[in-house]
């Protein structure tokens, strides 16, 4: 049976069970944890591919997208606060739907994590052409150094995005000698996108500016724009789901939390209410000072974001200082009603505080990767760790060069529509994993209980389901493909080499890096 092989949880849990993290997370320091790990990326990067999808219903894009996040949230909290140990959606699917399942999410958040990264490097890559190097220095880069190609929708006139190459491949190379981020750091760089972004808020609601006119017509692509087409309010919230990936991180903290059945859905709800408020208010400010509304093709359908057709149309004197043309699209708004300065600050905290996310994506990659890898689904070798760094460099370096050459390539919305992909089916899993669970094991332990699962459950899956087919249909083409690439793989190797299927269930601690090897038995059938 090809559905057979599920890992058992209480070997699982055996590792976690040697850790003995202390309680002392409240609601609050989890809801502001929450909104660290949520803002950043999204907002700073994506504000320009939203708006071009949906005009001034980039704010309903944003509270569509945050209303799936808080059902998914909730039903991650439960199944990570039973299982909080490395690998994430592929281990709980392991522990639930069994090896071939997991093997699907595994891989799909191989994806997810990789293209996530080579988007955040495009984003940073316009902050620092645009700020550093052009309001700062003096310097423009031509187009062909600066922007991916036209294939598969790139900008116009570009050949290789250099800077997007460059600060990938520098991440991968801290992140292969075992650099890591500093908790002060990291608290300092929240605080900086924080701090940003609020200043943004005041001084675009309250500028002389802002016009209410420029609302109008509030939802120029509709609120559906159809399957597969990535345009109207919905097609928005596919691709601006990317700004709330990292809310997973709260539920991670579940076992360090005190009374979590109460604080982690206000951590959860709390960071991600927030959030939603804080973006609608970010897109109001820019929107309602240089306006929104989308470049219309001859069909009255929005040329696609980051298309070569729009890319023709912001090179008209007419676009040229449009918002959904711009590559650092608040520090643009800034500067286009008088605030160059704080627009020029603006783009420093985000050049400064990307790559620390970049780094954090390609971290939980590698480490997905290192799971699999140790399980047997994966050749051995990639799990190898450096004897002077105690770093997996094999599969670390082979990360990153992946993820340079597709932010070398690809525009920035069209990176995010892929990894969106794979985030979207992951969470998906896990909810059909917690129902599962509830059914399978309803006595275990569970420091936190998903309320109304009945509800939140088949909401989660359908929410994402519905945000998935209304991903642009090339973005939703590669998730199928990439899996059909994998199950090759998973047939011709990873079934045959697994752990698992040769009777070992070994569990590889996140923590403290220790293993536990438990033997199945011997007279139980395997395969």
């Amino acid at each position: 049976m090809i559905l057979d092989r599920v890992k058992p949880l209480d070997a699982i849990l055996a590792t976690a069970q040697k850790k003995s993290l202390h309680r002392s997370l409240g609601a609050i320091q989890l809801m502001l944890f929450g909104i660290g790990c949520i803002i950043g990326t999204g907002i700073f990067v994506l504000t320009a591919a939203g708006a071009q999808k949906a005009g001034p219903g980039l704010m309903l894009a944003f509270v569509i997208a945050g209303a799936v996040c808080i059902v998914a949230a909730l039903c991650y909290a439960e199944i990570a606060a039973m299982i909080p140990v490395a690998g994430s959606a592929y281990t709980y699917s392991y522990a639930t739907m069994g090896e071939f399942l997991a093997w699907t999410v595994g891989w799909a958040l191989i994806l997810e994590y990789a293209i996530a990264a080579s988007a955040v490097s495009v984003g940073w890559s316009g902050y620092f052409t645009g700020t550093i190097l052009n309001e700062f220095m003096g310097i423009y880069l031509p187009q062909w150094l600066s922007a991916g190609p036209l294939a598969l929708g790139g900008a116009e006139g570009g050949f290789i995005n250099l800077p997007a190459l460059v600060i990938a491949l520098l991440v991968t190379w801290l992140l292969m000698i075992g650099t890591s981020e500093s908790a002060k750091v990291n608290a300092v760089l929240v605080a900086i996108k924080v701090t940003a972004l609020t200043a943004f808020i005041g001084l675009t609601l309250t500028s002389a500016y802002f016009d209410p006119d420029q609302f109008n017509p509030f939802l120029p692509a509709g609120v559906f724009g159809g399957f597969g087409t990535g345009v109207g309010a919905v097609g928005a919230a596919a691709t601006i789901f990317f700004a709330y990936v990292g809310f997973d991180a709260v539920s991670t903290a579940a076992e360090e939390t005190k009374n979590p059945q109460r604080n982690v859905p206000i951590g959860l709800v709390g960071s991600l209410l927030f959030c939603t408020v804080f973006y609608i208010l970010v897109a109001a400010g820019a929107i309602g000072t240089i306006g929104g509304q989308p470049i219309m093709g001859p069909n009255g359908i929005p040329f696609p974001a980051g298309s070569e057709e729009l890319a023709r149309q912001c090179a008209l004197p007419a676009y040229s200082s449009a918002l959904v043309c711009s590559d650092e699209a608040l520090a643009h708004v800034l500067r286009q009603i008088g605030f160059s300065g704080i627009g020029n600050m603006l783009g420093i905290a985000a050049f400064l505080a990307l790559p620390s996310v970049i780094l954090v994506l390609l971290f939980a990659q590698t480490r997905i990767f290192f799971v699999m890898s140790r399980d047997g689904l994966l050749p051995e070798g990639l799990s190898k760790v450096h004897p002077k760094w105690k770093t997996p460099y094999v599969v670390t370096a082979i990360t990153g060069v992946i993820v340079a050459v597709a932010a070398a390539f690809f525009p920035v919305g069209q990176l995010a529509d892929i990894a969106n992909a794979g985030t979207l089916y992951a969470f998906l899993m896990v909810a059909v994993a917690v129902m599962l669970l509830r059914k399978t094991d309803p006595d275990r332990k569970r420091d936190f209980r998903t309320p109304a699962l009945w509800l939140v459950g088949p909401a989660t899956i359908l929410g994402c389901a519905f945000l998935f087919l209304n991903l642009p249909f090339e973005a939703m083409l590669v998730l199928p493909i990439w899996t059909a690439i994998g199950l090759v793989i998973y047939f011709v190797y990873s079934r045959g080499n697994s752990h698992l299927g040769r009777g070992i269930v070994e569990v590889v601690d996140d923590v403290a890096g220790e293993e536990t090897m438990i033997p199945i038995h011997p007279d139980k059938p395997r395969d």
